[in-house]
């Protein structure tokens, strides 16, 4: 059986999460004003009334990556929301921007900016030795202990912020989250304690498998294309006397791998390079254990077998239902919300095109207007429909907007090249901060 629409969240007179209801009775509920809305994103409703406040066991899993975090809830049997979130990946190159033109704006006659350098130096005439010094002179950092870089504290502040969110909504949630593709130290020890000896001989295999495909970027070695059905294949044969230790392993294609057996292609293999996992998900890692201790830790091997076994595709949200432990779904919804951070300002102090021949004075004179707030009632990111479609404005023209959807494509005029959209066509459903929030079938 499935379910087509995602379910409500439900909070109590106290403002205490209750278990998710359907649709159908949160619609009920306030037509005959039993309840009051409490967040339309994700929608929420919350009781005017006493009720039983009995709950179920609710398991929120967390896939984690540097740029899209996939989340699902699931009951005993019941996929209750999923979906996925995209953080911005952005902000690491527009600050590199900003650097750069800043530190030439210091080689020209414009207004000084010290430099963020710790050292620097000075130049002064030494009467005694009657020459020229270079003096270091030293800056305390300005940076307090644990700063991190605005592009990787950005996406942890908002990673955090999700996380909190949607746990907020729950009663008592056992937490699960996934915080890599495969465990590292396991790569060194590879013996298996616990509960794992249950899961068969091959099962510790998988946590080499996905470490070798993550080392050469899904790449096949041999045809250099990425795509199609991957196999790890021993560089020296093991009955030459070569291990399953990941450096005697490479990523080959089913098809290259059957042809160079057979003598059909042939190819020399390089010794593979260490995989160094992206910065972010090492550093988040660190935090997640400081911040969620009591969450169960997982990681991208074990969810593959775990999601094969539910026989799901491979999607954010669905490595997040395989993530909350659930052996066999009974209800699946359809419907899939995805939530996207949106730039809605842009910084001009750091403009290249420096403002000189004016006749009026910097102070005064105004900036060209490049980023417009908003123009005829509408705002940017405002959510709107136009021509049967949902969208977001993301800039404004003359004649009139720029409509984008959540996937980040245009939303024309039928039968039309250019993108600007007339503000008479557009039907207002609802303003928004930085983020997107927008769930289809």
């Amino acid at each position: 059986m499935e379910v087509r629409i995602l379910r409500v969240f439900v909070k109590n007179m106290r403002g205490e999460p209750l278990m998710p209801t359907t649709n159908r009775k949160a619609r009920i509920l306030l037509k005959e004003k039993k309840a009051t809305i409490y967040c339309y994103e994700p929608f929420t409703i919350q009781l005017k009334y006493a009720t039983g406040e009995a709950t179920q066991e609710v398991n929120l899993g967390i896939d984690l990556g540097s740029k899209n975090i996939g989340i699902a809830i699931t009951t005993e049997d019941t996929v209750l929301a999923k979906g996925e979130i995209e953080l911005r990946d952005d902000v690491s190159k527009l600050i590199k921007a900003r650097s750069i033109l800043r530190r030439s704006r210091r080689c020209r006659k414009t207004r000084y900016r010290r430099s963020k350098f710790k050292y620097n130096t000075k130049r002064y005439y030494n009467v005694k030795k009657g020459k020229w010094i270079k003096k270091k002179i030293v800056f305390e950092s300005p940076r307090p202990e644990g700063w991190l870089p605005p592009s990787i504290q950005s996406r942890i502040n908002n990673t955090f912020n999700w996380i909190d969110k949607f746990k907020n909504l729950l009663p008592n949630p056992k937490l699960s989250i996934e915080v890599g593709k495969f465990d590292v130290a396991k790569m060194i020890d590879p013996s298996i304690n616990g509960e794992d000896y249950q899961k068969g001989n091959a099962y510790g295999f998988y946590n080499t498998r996905y470490y070798v495909f993550a080392r050469d970027n899904y790449t096949c070695q041999i045809c250099k294309k990425k795509g199609g059905i991957l196999q790890t294949h021993h560089i020296i044969e093991r009955k030459n006397g070569g291990s399953d230790r990941a450096e005697n392993l490479a990523t080959v294609h089913k098809d290259c791998h059957e042809d160079f057996h057979q003598g059909k292609i042939k190819h020399k293999f390089t010794k593979p390079k260490l995989y160094k996992e992206p910065v972010f998900m090492n550093i988040i890692r660190l935090r997640i254990y400081k911040k969620y201790p009591y969450a169960n830790i997982t990681y991208g091997n074990i969810t593959t077998v775990d999601r094969k076994t539910l026989g799901l595709p491979k999607t954010h949200y669905n490595d997040a239902i395989a993530i909350t432990g659930i052996k066999n779904i009974k209800e699946n919804p359809d419907t899939v919300f995805k939530i996207k951070q949106f730039r809605k300002k842009k910084r001009s102090l750091h403009e290249a095109t420096a403002r000189k021949g004016r006749k009026e004075p910097n102070t005064t004179q105004k900036r060209n207007e490049k980023n417009t707030k908003y123009q005829k009632g509408f705002y940017l990111n405002d959510k709107v429909k136009v021509f049967g479609k949902v969208g977001f404005i993301s800039g404004f023209c003359n004649s009139g907007c720029y409509v984008k959807d959540i996937s980040d494509n245009y939303i024309t005029i039928p039968d039309k090249k250019y993108k600007q959209v007339s503000f008479k066509h557009l039907e207002f459903i609802s303003h928004n901060n930085n983020w997107q929030f927008i769930s289809h079938l």
